[in-house]
Protein backbone atom coordinates (compact mmCIF):
# COMPACT_ATOMS: atom_id res chain seq x y z
CA UNK A 1 0.00 0.00 0.00
CA UNK A 2 2.70 2.54 0.79
CA UNK A 3 4.33 1.79 -2.58
CA UNK A 4 1.09 2.61 -4.39
CA UNK A 5 0.77 5.87 -2.46
CA UNK A 6 4.29 6.82 -3.42
CA UNK A 7 3.52 5.91 -7.03
CA UNK A 8 0.43 8.15 -7.11
CA UNK A 9 2.36 10.98 -5.44
CA UNK A 10 5.19 10.75 -7.96
CA UNK A 11 2.63 10.68 -10.74
CA UNK A 12 1.03 13.87 -9.49
CA UNK A 13 4.42 15.54 -9.18
CA UNK A 14 5.34 14.46 -12.70
CA UNK A 15 2.15 15.91 -14.13
CA UNK A 16 2.57 19.08 -12.11
CA UNK A 17 6.18 19.46 -13.32
CA UNK A 18 5.06 18.95 -16.90
CA UNK A 19 2.45 21.68 -16.47
CA UNK A 20 4.84 24.12 -14.85
CA UNK A 21 7.76 23.24 -17.13
CA UNK A 22 7.03 25.66 -20.01
CA UNK A 23 6.68 28.61 -17.64
CA UNK A 24 9.81 27.65 -15.70
CA UNK A 25 11.70 27.35 -18.98
CA UNK A 26 10.41 30.75 -20.11
CA UNK A 27 11.51 32.31 -16.80
CA UNK A 28 14.98 30.75 -17.06
CA UNK A 29 15.39 31.96 -20.65
CA UNK A 30 14.31 35.49 -19.73
CA UNK A 31 16.67 35.56 -16.74
CA UNK A 32 19.51 34.29 -18.94
CA UNK A 33 18.88 36.96 -21.58
CA UNK A 34 18.65 39.62 -18.86
CA UNK A 35 21.91 38.46 -17.29
CA UNK A 36 23.63 38.57 -20.69
CA UNK A 37 22.25 42.02 -21.46
CA UNK A 38 22.92 43.63 -18.05
CA UNK A 39 26.25 41.82 -17.51
CA UNK A 40 26.02 42.23 -13.70
CA UNK A 41 29.24 40.36 -12.88
CA UNK A 42 32.30 42.65 -12.96
CA UNK A 43 35.61 41.49 -14.43
CA UNK A 44 38.19 40.08 -12.05
CA UNK A 45 41.01 42.23 -13.44
CA UNK A 46 41.23 45.94 -14.30
CA UNK A 47 44.08 48.18 -15.41
CA UNK A 48 44.82 51.42 -13.53
CA UNK A 49 47.17 53.93 -15.19
CA UNK A 50 49.24 55.61 -12.47
CA UNK A 51 52.46 57.53 -13.03
CA UNK A 52 56.23 57.36 -12.62
CA UNK A 53 57.70 55.10 -9.97
CA UNK A 54 57.63 56.61 -6.45
CA UNK A 55 55.18 59.30 -7.57
CA UNK A 56 51.99 60.08 -5.65
CA UNK A 57 49.97 58.42 -8.42
CA UNK A 58 52.05 55.27 -8.02
CA UNK A 59 51.55 55.25 -4.25
CA UNK A 60 47.80 55.79 -4.52
CA UNK A 61 47.60 53.07 -7.17
CA UNK A 62 49.09 50.58 -4.73
CA UNK A 63 46.48 51.54 -2.12
CA UNK A 64 43.63 51.06 -4.59
CA UNK A 65 45.02 47.67 -5.59
CA UNK A 66 45.21 46.59 -1.96
CA UNK A 67 41.68 47.81 -1.22
CA UNK A 68 40.04 46.12 -4.22
CA UNK A 69 41.88 42.86 -3.61
CA UNK A 70 39.51 42.34 -0.68
CA UNK A 71 36.67 42.06 -3.21
CA UNK A 72 38.55 39.61 -5.41
CA UNK A 73 39.41 42.27 -8.01
CA UNK A 74 43.00 42.36 -9.29
CA UNK A 75 44.16 45.89 -10.11
CA UNK A 76 47.09 45.91 -12.50
CA UNK A 77 49.11 49.10 -12.11
CA UNK A 78 50.25 50.52 -15.43
CA UNK A 79 53.08 52.98 -14.83
CA UNK A 80 53.19 55.95 -17.17
CA UNK A 81 54.82 59.34 -17.59
CA UNK A 82 51.92 61.02 -15.84
CA UNK A 83 48.61 62.75 -16.35
CA UNK A 84 48.70 63.42 -20.10
CA UNK A 85 49.99 59.92 -20.80
CA UNK A 86 47.20 58.43 -18.66
CA UNK A 87 44.57 60.22 -20.73
CA UNK A 88 46.01 58.75 -23.91
CA UNK A 89 45.99 55.27 -22.37
CA UNK A 90 42.29 55.69 -21.55
CA UNK A 91 41.50 56.89 -25.07
CA UNK A 92 43.35 53.93 -26.57
CA UNK A 93 41.57 51.45 -24.31
CA UNK A 94 44.84 50.23 -22.81
CA UNK A 95 43.73 51.32 -19.33
CA UNK A 96 40.35 51.07 -17.62
CA UNK A 97 41.02 53.89 -15.16
CA UNK A 98 43.70 56.51 -14.66
CA UNK A 99 44.70 59.57 -12.65
CA UNK A 100 44.42 62.79 -14.67
CA UNK A 101 45.27 66.25 -13.41
CA UNK A 102 43.13 69.18 -14.47
CA UNK A 103 44.78 71.50 -16.97
CA UNK A 104 47.70 69.17 -17.76
CA UNK A 105 45.89 67.24 -20.48
CA UNK A 106 43.96 68.36 -23.53
CA UNK A 107 40.46 67.07 -22.84
CA UNK A 108 38.11 67.64 -25.77
CA UNK A 109 34.42 67.24 -26.55
CA UNK A 110 34.99 63.72 -27.90
CA UNK A 111 36.16 62.63 -24.45
CA UNK A 112 32.76 63.38 -22.92
CA UNK A 113 31.32 60.26 -24.59
CA UNK A 114 34.28 57.92 -24.13
CA UNK A 115 35.54 58.95 -20.68
CA UNK A 116 33.76 59.44 -17.36
CA UNK A 117 34.93 60.85 -14.04
CA UNK A 118 34.75 59.34 -10.57
CA UNK A 119 35.25 62.76 -9.00
CA UNK A 120 38.14 64.95 -7.93
CA UNK A 121 40.36 63.11 -5.46
CA UNK A 122 42.86 65.64 -4.18
CA UNK A 123 44.63 68.86 -5.06
CA UNK A 124 48.00 68.54 -6.73
CA UNK A 125 50.13 71.67 -6.34
CA UNK A 126 52.69 72.79 -8.87
CA UNK A 127 55.95 72.46 -6.94
CA UNK A 128 58.81 74.68 -8.08
CA UNK A 129 61.93 73.81 -6.10
CA UNK A 130 65.10 75.81 -6.73
CA UNK A 131 68.64 75.85 -5.39
CA UNK A 132 69.62 78.72 -3.15
CA UNK A 133 73.04 78.97 -4.77
CA UNK A 134 71.42 79.20 -8.22
CA UNK A 135 69.13 81.98 -7.05
CA UNK A 136 72.10 83.83 -5.55
CA UNK A 137 73.99 83.49 -8.81
CA UNK A 138 71.16 84.37 -11.20
CA UNK A 139 68.96 86.76 -9.20
CA UNK A 140 71.34 88.07 -6.57
CA UNK A 141 69.33 86.77 -3.63
CA UNK A 142 68.40 83.40 -2.16
CA UNK A 143 64.65 83.79 -2.67
CA UNK A 144 62.57 83.91 -5.85
CA UNK A 145 59.28 85.79 -5.73
CA UNK A 146 57.94 85.51 -9.27
CA UNK A 147 58.19 83.47 -12.43
CA UNK A 148 59.65 86.53 -14.16
CA UNK A 149 62.82 86.00 -12.09
CA UNK A 150 63.44 82.67 -13.85
CA UNK A 151 64.77 84.09 -17.12
CA UNK A 152 68.03 82.41 -17.98
CA UNK A 153 67.52 79.49 -15.58
CA UNK A 154 68.02 75.81 -16.40
CA UNK A 155 64.76 74.18 -15.32
CA UNK A 156 63.45 70.66 -15.66
CA UNK A 157 59.73 70.72 -16.48
CA UNK A 158 59.09 66.98 -16.66
CA UNK A 159 58.26 64.63 -19.48
CA UNK A 160 55.60 65.58 -22.05
CA UNK A 161 53.45 62.68 -20.86
CA UNK A 162 53.20 64.20 -17.40
CA UNK A 163 51.34 67.25 -18.72
CA UNK A 164 53.46 69.58 -16.56
CA UNK A 165 55.33 71.18 -19.51
CA UNK A 166 51.98 72.26 -20.95
CA UNK A 167 50.80 73.70 -17.64
CA UNK A 168 54.11 75.41 -16.85
CA UNK A 169 54.37 76.98 -20.32
CA UNK A 170 50.83 78.29 -19.91
CA UNK A 171 51.96 80.10 -16.76
CA UNK A 172 55.04 81.42 -18.55
CA UNK A 173 52.86 82.79 -21.35
CA UNK A 174 50.67 84.83 -19.02
CA UNK A 175 53.88 86.24 -17.46
CA UNK A 176 55.09 87.18 -20.97
CA UNK A 177 58.07 84.86 -20.74
CA UNK A 178 59.08 83.13 -23.96
CA UNK A 179 60.20 79.53 -23.72
CA UNK A 180 63.48 80.53 -25.35
CA UNK A 181 64.30 82.82 -22.40
CA UNK A 182 65.09 79.88 -20.17
CA UNK A 183 66.59 76.47 -20.75
CA UNK A 184 64.07 73.66 -20.28
CA UNK A 185 64.86 69.99 -19.96
CA UNK A 186 62.34 67.16 -19.88
CA UNK A 187 63.94 64.47 -17.76
CA UNK A 188 61.93 61.96 -15.78
CA UNK A 189 61.37 62.88 -12.16
CA UNK A 190 63.95 60.63 -10.50
CA UNK A 191 66.95 61.40 -12.79
CA UNK A 192 65.91 65.05 -12.81
CA UNK A 193 65.98 65.15 -9.00
CA UNK A 194 69.44 63.56 -8.95
CA UNK A 195 70.69 66.14 -11.47
CA UNK A 196 69.08 68.92 -9.44
CA UNK A 197 70.73 67.84 -6.20
CA UNK A 198 74.09 67.54 -8.02
CA UNK A 199 73.80 71.16 -9.17
CA UNK A 200 73.27 70.35 -12.86
CA UNK A 201 69.81 71.96 -12.78
CA UNK A 202 68.83 75.28 -11.23
CA UNK A 203 65.19 74.43 -10.61
CA UNK A 204 62.78 71.55 -10.72
CA UNK A 205 59.08 71.78 -11.60
CA UNK A 206 56.53 68.99 -11.17
CA UNK A 207 52.97 68.48 -10.05
CA UNK A 208 52.33 65.99 -7.29
CA UNK A 209 50.33 65.37 -4.16
CA UNK A 210 52.22 66.07 -0.91
CA UNK A 211 52.20 62.31 -0.20
CA UNK A 212 54.90 61.92 -2.85
CA UNK A 213 58.20 60.74 -1.37
CA UNK A 214 60.03 63.16 -3.69
CA UNK A 215 58.10 66.12 -2.30
CA UNK A 216 58.71 65.03 1.28
CA UNK A 217 62.43 64.69 0.63
CA UNK A 218 62.92 68.00 -1.21
CA UNK A 219 60.98 69.96 1.41
CA UNK A 220 63.57 68.87 3.99
CA UNK A 221 66.72 69.11 1.86
CA UNK A 222 69.16 71.86 2.97
CA UNK A 223 69.93 74.44 0.29
CA UNK A 224 66.65 73.76 -1.55
CA UNK A 225 63.75 76.22 -1.46
CA UNK A 226 60.15 76.08 -2.53
CA UNK A 227 58.92 79.02 -4.58
CA UNK A 228 56.09 81.04 -3.05
CA UNK A 229 53.44 81.84 -5.70
CA UNK A 230 52.40 85.25 -4.41
CA UNK A 231 49.96 85.60 -7.32
CA UNK A 232 48.24 82.26 -6.73
CA UNK A 233 44.82 83.89 -6.39
CA UNK A 234 45.28 85.67 -9.72
CA UNK A 235 46.27 82.43 -11.45
CA UNK A 236 43.11 80.72 -10.18
CA UNK A 237 40.97 83.56 -11.56
CA UNK A 238 42.59 83.27 -14.96
CA UNK A 239 42.37 79.48 -15.18
CA UNK A 240 39.32 77.61 -13.94
CA UNK A 241 41.19 74.36 -13.34
CA UNK A 242 43.61 76.01 -10.90
CA UNK A 243 42.94 76.94 -7.30
CA UNK A 244 45.08 78.71 -4.69
CA UNK A 245 46.30 76.60 -1.79
CA UNK A 246 48.50 77.33 1.19
CA UNK A 247 51.21 75.11 2.63
CA UNK A 248 50.84 76.04 6.33
CA UNK A 249 53.83 77.14 8.36
CA UNK A 250 55.41 74.20 10.20
CA UNK A 251 53.22 71.53 8.55
CA UNK A 252 56.24 69.59 7.23
CA UNK A 253 58.12 69.61 10.53
CA UNK A 254 56.64 71.42 13.50
CA UNK A 255 59.77 71.05 15.63
CA UNK A 256 61.99 72.56 12.92
CA UNK A 257 59.24 75.02 11.86
CA UNK A 258 59.44 73.84 8.26
CA UNK A 259 58.33 75.78 6.29
CA UNK A 260 59.17 78.96 8.14
CA UNK A 261 56.04 80.72 6.84
CA UNK A 262 52.88 80.02 4.90
CA UNK A 263 53.73 79.17 1.31
CA UNK A 264 51.22 80.07 -1.40
CA UNK A 265 50.93 77.61 -4.25
CA UNK A 266 48.75 77.03 -7.30
CA UNK A 267 47.17 73.62 -7.62
CA UNK A 268 44.82 71.72 -9.85
CA UNK A 269 42.56 68.91 -8.79
CA UNK A 270 43.40 65.38 -9.84
CA UNK A 271 40.47 63.24 -10.91
CA UNK A 272 40.11 59.52 -11.33
CA UNK A 273 38.88 59.07 -14.90
CA UNK A 274 37.57 55.86 -16.40
CA UNK A 275 36.91 54.50 -19.84
CA UNK A 276 33.14 54.56 -20.45
CA UNK A 277 33.27 50.81 -21.21
CA UNK A 278 34.50 50.01 -17.70
CA UNK A 279 32.00 47.87 -15.78
CA UNK A 280 29.66 49.94 -13.54
CA UNK A 281 30.38 47.71 -10.53
CA UNK A 282 34.11 48.47 -10.88
CA UNK A 283 33.36 52.20 -11.00
CA UNK A 284 31.25 51.82 -7.88
CA UNK A 285 34.04 50.01 -6.01
CA UNK A 286 36.66 52.58 -7.00
CA UNK A 287 34.38 55.45 -5.98
CA UNK A 288 33.70 53.84 -2.60
CA UNK A 289 37.42 53.20 -2.11
CA UNK A 290 38.20 56.81 -3.01
CA UNK A 291 36.08 57.99 -0.07
CA UNK A 292 38.22 56.01 2.34
CA UNK A 293 41.56 56.93 0.74
CA UNK A 294 40.97 60.63 0.11
CA UNK A 295 38.25 61.57 2.61
CA UNK A 296 40.61 62.43 5.45
CA UNK A 297 42.13 65.83 6.05
CA UNK A 298 45.49 66.73 4.55
CA UNK A 299 47.90 69.57 3.97
CA UNK A 300 45.58 71.23 1.48
CA UNK A 301 42.12 69.92 2.31
CA UNK A 302 39.77 69.43 5.20
CA UNK A 303 38.23 66.12 6.23
CA UNK A 304 35.50 64.89 3.86
CA UNK A 305 36.23 67.68 1.38
CA UNK A 306 37.33 65.04 -1.14
CA UNK A 307 36.40 63.16 -3.23
CA UNK A 308 34.40 65.98 -4.82
CA UNK A 309 31.97 66.10 -7.71
CA UNK A 310 33.02 69.64 -8.62
CA UNK A 311 35.61 70.89 -11.12
CA UNK A 312 35.20 67.89 -13.40
CA UNK A 313 36.20 68.37 -17.04
CA UNK A 314 34.16 65.33 -18.18
CA UNK A 315 30.74 64.03 -17.02
CA UNK A 316 30.73 62.36 -13.62
CA UNK A 317 29.69 58.71 -13.51
CA UNK A 318 26.27 58.02 -11.88
CA UNK A 319 27.98 55.32 -9.78
CA UNK A 320 30.39 57.92 -8.39
CA UNK A 321 27.55 60.35 -7.65
CA UNK A 322 25.68 57.68 -5.66
CA UNK A 323 28.80 56.52 -3.81
CA UNK A 324 29.92 60.02 -2.82
CA UNK A 325 26.50 61.40 -1.91
CA UNK A 326 24.80 58.31 -0.46
CA UNK A 327 27.58 55.90 0.43
CA UNK A 328 27.59 52.12 -0.11
CA UNK A 329 24.30 50.63 -1.36
CA UNK A 330 22.04 49.20 1.33
CA UNK A 331 22.59 45.57 0.36
CA UNK A 332 26.38 45.89 0.40
CA UNK A 333 26.23 46.68 4.09
CA UNK A 334 24.88 43.22 4.86
CA UNK A 335 25.77 40.96 1.92
CA UNK A 336 28.99 40.05 0.11
CA UNK A 337 29.82 42.46 -2.71
CA UNK A 338 29.22 39.98 -5.55
CA UNK A 339 25.76 39.00 -4.25
CA UNK A 340 24.71 42.56 -3.43
CA UNK A 341 25.88 43.75 -6.83
CA UNK A 342 24.00 40.92 -8.60
CA UNK A 343 20.75 41.70 -6.80
CA UNK A 344 21.13 45.45 -7.24
CA UNK A 345 21.64 45.19 -11.00
CA UNK A 346 19.09 42.43 -11.58
CA UNK A 347 16.22 43.34 -9.25
CA UNK A 348 14.36 45.59 -11.67
CA UNK A 349 14.63 43.08 -14.51
CA UNK A 350 13.62 40.27 -12.15
CA UNK A 351 10.59 42.28 -11.07
CA UNK A 352 9.52 42.77 -14.68
CA UNK A 353 9.97 39.06 -15.39
CA UNK A 354 7.91 38.12 -12.34
CA UNK A 355 5.22 40.61 -13.39
CA UNK A 356 5.12 38.87 -16.78
CA UNK A 357 5.26 35.26 -15.58
CA UNK A 358 2.94 35.60 -12.57
CA UNK A 359 -0.26 36.17 -14.59
CA UNK A 360 0.74 33.33 -16.92
CA UNK A 361 1.18 31.03 -13.92
CA UNK A 362 -2.57 31.17 -13.33
CA UNK A 363 -2.90 28.87 -16.33
CA UNK A 364 -1.00 26.12 -14.49
CA UNK A 365 -3.91 24.70 -12.37
CA UNK A 366 -6.35 24.45 -15.34
CA UNK A 367 -3.55 23.05 -17.50
CA UNK A 368 -2.73 20.45 -14.84
CA UNK A 369 -6.40 19.44 -14.55
CA UNK A 370 -6.80 19.25 -18.34
CA UNK A 371 -3.68 17.09 -18.62
CA UNK A 372 -5.07 14.56 -16.11
CA UNK A 373 -8.62 14.51 -17.42
CA UNK A 374 -7.48 14.13 -21.04
CA UNK A 375 -6.16 10.65 -20.19
CA UNK A 376 -9.71 9.64 -19.37
CA UNK A 377 -11.81 11.73 -21.76
CA UNK A 378 -9.95 10.76 -24.91
CA UNK A 379 -11.45 7.22 -24.60
CA UNK A 380 -14.97 8.56 -24.65
CA UNK A 381 -14.63 9.23 -28.38
CA UNK A 382 -13.95 5.52 -29.03
CA UNK A 383 -16.76 4.49 -26.67
CA UNK A 384 -19.16 6.84 -28.42
CA UNK A 385 -18.11 5.44 -31.79
CA UNK A 386 -18.89 1.85 -30.68
CA UNK A 387 -22.28 2.96 -29.38
CA UNK A 388 -23.14 4.81 -32.60
CA UNK A 389 -22.12 1.77 -34.69
CA UNK A 390 -24.43 -0.41 -32.57
CA UNK A 391 -27.34 2.00 -33.06
CA UNK A 392 -26.75 2.11 -36.83
CA UNK A 393 -26.69 -1.71 -37.04
CA UNK A 394 -29.86 -1.92 -34.94
CA UNK A 395 -31.71 0.28 -37.39
CA UNK A 396 -30.56 -1.88 -40.31
CA UNK A 397 -31.62 -5.05 -38.46
CA UNK A 398 -28.21 -6.76 -38.77
CA UNK A 399 -26.37 -6.42 -35.49
CA UNK A 400 -22.86 -7.87 -35.11
CA UNK A 401 -23.00 -7.90 -31.32
CA UNK A 402 -19.95 -10.09 -30.77
CA UNK A 403 -17.67 -7.79 -32.77
CA UNK A 404 -18.88 -4.77 -30.80
CA UNK A 405 -18.45 -6.60 -27.52
CA UNK A 406 -14.90 -7.56 -28.48
CA UNK A 407 -14.14 -3.90 -29.19
CA UNK A 408 -15.58 -2.98 -25.79
CA UNK A 409 -13.40 -5.60 -24.12
CA UNK A 410 -10.33 -4.17 -25.84
CA UNK A 411 -11.35 -0.65 -24.80
CA UNK A 412 -11.98 -1.74 -21.23
CA UNK A 413 -8.59 -3.44 -21.04
CA UNK A 414 -6.91 -0.22 -22.09
CA UNK A 415 -8.96 1.85 -19.61
CA UNK A 416 -7.92 -0.44 -16.76
CA UNK A 417 -4.30 0.48 -17.44
CA UNK A 418 -4.94 4.21 -17.06
CA UNK A 419 -3.26 5.66 -13.97
CA UNK A 420 -4.41 9.01 -12.59
CA UNK A 421 -3.83 10.83 -9.28
CA UNK A 422 -6.20 9.80 -6.50
CA UNK A 423 -7.97 13.18 -6.74
CA UNK A 424 -9.19 12.30 -10.26
CA UNK A 425 -10.14 8.62 -9.80
CA UNK A 426 -13.86 9.52 -9.85
CA UNK A 427 -13.57 10.40 -13.54
CA UNK A 428 -11.75 7.12 -14.25
CA UNK A 429 -14.47 5.09 -12.51
CA UNK A 430 -17.14 7.06 -14.35
CA UNK A 431 -15.53 5.99 -17.67
CA UNK A 432 -15.49 2.36 -16.58
CA UNK A 433 -19.15 2.62 -15.57
CA UNK A 434 -20.06 4.09 -18.96
CA UNK A 435 -18.27 1.21 -20.71
CA UNK A 436 -20.32 -1.20 -18.62
CA UNK A 437 -23.57 0.61 -19.55
CA UNK A 438 -22.81 0.36 -23.27
CA UNK A 439 -22.06 -3.37 -22.85
CA UNK A 440 -25.37 -3.90 -21.11
CA UNK A 441 -27.13 -2.04 -23.89
CA UNK A 442 -25.56 -4.27 -26.54
CA UNK A 443 -26.30 -7.47 -24.61
CA UNK A 444 -29.90 -6.46 -24.10
CA UNK A 445 -30.46 -6.12 -27.86
CA UNK A 446 -28.61 -9.25 -28.86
Amino acid sequence: MPKKSIRYTLLSLRDLAASIGPFALLTIVLLGLTYWWLDPTPPKRVVLATGPEQSAYDEFGKRYAEALARYGIEVKLLRSEGSSDNLQLLRQGRADLGFVQGGTADIGYDDEDSITSLGSLFVEPLWLFYREDAAERLVGQTTVGSLTDLRGWHINVGTPGSGVPRLFNTLLDVNRIASSELQQSQLEQTPATVAFLNGELDALVFASAPESLMVQMLLQTPGVRLMDFAQSEAYSRRFGYLKPVVLPQGVVDLAANNPERDMRLVASTTSLLANSRTHPAILQLFAQTAIGLHGGGGWFSRAREYPSLELSEVPVSPEAVRAIRVGPPFLQRYLPFWLANLIERMWLAMGLIIALVLPLSRIVPPLYTFRIRSRVFRWYAQLREIEQRFEAQSQEGATDSQSLLDQLDTLEAKVEKIVVPLSHTDELYALRNHVHLVRKKILRKS
